[in-house]
């Protein structure tokens, strides 16, 4: 399989947990669509047509009602017209039986009318002048109630029955609705896992392949990748094994077989697609292969820095790379797509993800460092897909959370009348409820902006003292209501700082909101400035539980938080802080120490 397929096949569960979404939406839409469809075929028909009968009784009532009082004349036309009606919308009454009862209720029906139109054309009979008084409440009279009680019986047994199924299908879209969301957060979770464990296995290779150079970099020719399959990077690597072999067989040849085993070398690295390049320790450029000459406009001249020919970002990003390895940390792996960076270009350019490696000398020492530069921009997409699609969600949300919020609201200030005491609590429980999805939902936009675009910030001279008395005067009500002490501490005095308002803010409440969620009622949380230079260093301390040594390096990541986050929370908090501080070219940080607190501080440039 070709590394094109298995990058392919990476995106399938992914692909796939969205399909059974999709067919599970399908099946739930036309199960509550055959519910509403058997309510209205086999008891609306009901009603429909007892209102047609009730609306010809009435009419051939009023004629013999009219003709009592007034003493007029019968008008036959029209009283054979409503009778025609009535037998009509009977007749359509007995193919419309469904439901237990309605059948005897029908037949009683059958009979009241009988007696009904009987006793109409026997008073119809008494006078050619039209009936008198005593004979329609004696003998009419009493035949029209009985059809009305027939016909209300109906009619009551199709409306206990249309609230039953309607009952019914409320529940069953309830059903439906929780196995939806398990289904569709398990599928979810499962497509996820599987996409990251299979590209894991698919970059795996590529850092064997990375150790195994490094290995006959340092004239370990007798190392080999051993790697199965028939893809590009198992090909390569059967180069590099050809490589190795013929570098071991250099030592023991003559300066030919060096030259040819150079060449060999110079092949390897010409054939992977992605750029590669090998720098010493001042940055000058010791190698390259073919890919990695596209990147230069003009090649770098001897003894000037590789660098000097890149694009700006990319000279940055090899400039930081090499640092990293001559600084002693070894190697350097990206740890996710978020690190790659755009290289601009046709057809929208391409992402790059960058890796490093230290050359070492035949002594063990540092000699240089190679860099490869992973084209990522299929999978770059996909996951910007996966990140699109959960903004469009997050967003399509908003605006019936926002609703609901409000309705709930107005419940509870009693617009739509007065609440039972049992009715308020779990109407100010659904209101929190409502507020804590809401707010998980703002998190995923933020999160879904910065991995599209990042920050778009508007700085002004800003006072810091000011930020600090907005941020605790903005949740001063949220510490009284969970039982803690919001303080503020030592200021910065007169500094200012260039930032923006609006994005400080948002920083400064998922700090506070993270404190006041680990401290227990009765702890304290303390907001601090400090004046330095070139820049303000703001705080946040708090008396709460702490965090583990352990969790320290990965709590600004993203769905990780600090500490056990409650229900509800989706652990972008503190990762979309450190965008934001590092979008003003600020730094972040945490220290804690379990069951002694923590302080969270960031800093801002001055203005």
């Amino acid at each position: 399989m070709t590394l094109r397929a298995k990058l392919l096949l990476a995106q399938v569960p992914l692909w796939a947990a969205l399909l059974l979404v999709g067919l599970l939406a399908l099946f739930t839409t036309a199960a509550l669509g055959r519910q509403s469809h058997d309510i209205l075929s086999e008891n609306y028909r009901s009603v429909r047509e007892v209102r047609s009968m009730t609306e010809s009784l009435e009419r051939l009532h009023d004629l013999a009602q009219a003709s009592a009082l007034a003493g007029q004349a019968w008008s036959g036309p029209q009283v054979a017209r409503h009778m025609e009606r009535f037998e009509q919308s009977l007749r359509g009454q007995d193919t419309a039986v469904a439901e237990a009862g309605e059948s005897e209720a029908t037949q009683e029906l059958h009979q009241a009318w009988q007696r009904y139109r009987e006793s109409y054309k026997r008073i119809m009979g008494l006078d050619q002048a039209g009936p008198g008084a005593k004979a329609f409440s004696d003998l009419l009279m009493p035949a029209f109630l009985a059809v009305k009680k027939a016909q209300d019986q109906i009619v009551e047994i199709n409306q206990r029955a249309m609230e039953v199924k309607s009952g019914q299908a409320r529940l069953q879209a309830g059903h439906f609705q929780t196995t939806m969301a398990i289904v569709s957060l398990a599928a979810l979770a499962g497509g996820l896992a599987l996409t990251l464990w299979l590209t894991t296995q698919l970059l795996r290779p590529l850092s064997v392949l990375g150790q195994a150079l490094l290995r006959i970099g340092g004239g370990d020719f007798e190392t080999r990748v051993r790697l199965s399959g028939r893809d590009e990077i198992t090909q390569l690597a059967g180069r590099v094994n050809d490589m190795a072999s013929r570098l071991l067989a250099y030592r023991q040849s003559s300066l030919g077989a060096l030259l040819l085993a150079q060449e060999a070398s110079q092949a390897t690295l010409n054939s992977l697609s992605d750029p590669v390049l090998v720098l010493d320790l001042e940055g000058r450029l010791v190698n390259l292969n073919q890919a990695a000459e596209g990147l230069f406009g003009l090649p770098p001249q001897s003894g000037q820095p590789a660098w000097e020919g890149l694009d700006p970002g990319l000279a940055q990003r090899v400039r930081e790379l090499l640092a990293q390895v001559v600084e002693g940390r070894g190697s350097v792996a990206p740890k996710g797509f978020q690190e790659a960076f755009r290289l601009s270009g046709a057809q929208g350019g391409r992402y790059l993800l960058p890796r490093a490696a230290p050359v070492l000398d035949p002594g063990g020492g540092l000699a240089g460092a190679t860099l490869v530069l992973q084209d990522v921009t299929r999978l770059w997409r996909f996951d910007r897909m996966k990140t699109d699609m959960v903004a469009t969600v997050a967003h399509e949300f908003r605006t019936p959370l926002t609703s609901l919020g409000m309705a709930i609201h107005l419940c509870l200030e009693g617009a739509a009348g007065p609440l039972s005491a049992k009715q308020a609590d779990l109407l100010a429980a659904a209101r929190q409820d409502c507020e804590r999805v809401k707010a998980m939902v703002e998190d995923l936009l933020d999160m879904s902006r910065l991995g599209q675009d990042g920050y778009s910030l508007r700085r002004l001279p800003v006072e810091a003292a000011w930020l600090l008395a907005q941020a605790h005067q903005a949740h001063q009500a949220a510490a009284q209501r969970r039982g803690v002490e919001l303080a503020l501490g030592q200021g910065p005095g007169p500094a200012r700082v260039s930032a923006d308002p609006e994005r400080v803010g948002l920083v400064f409440s998922n700090l506070i909101a993270n404190a006041l969620r680990h401290t227990p009622a009765g702890g304290r949380v303390v907001l601090e400035a400090l004046a330095r230079e070139g820049a303000v260093l703001f705080s946040v301390t708090d008396t709460g539980e702490g965090i583990e040594p352990e969790r320290l390096p990965h709590v600004f990541e993203r769905f990780q938080g600090a500490g056990e986050e409650p229900a509800g929370a989706a652990g972008l908090g503190l990762y979309i802080a450190r965008e934001a501080v590092l979008a003003h070219g600020g730094e972040i940080g945490l220290e804690s120490q379990p069951g002694q607190g923590s302080r969270l501080w960031f800093t801002l440039p001055a203005a």
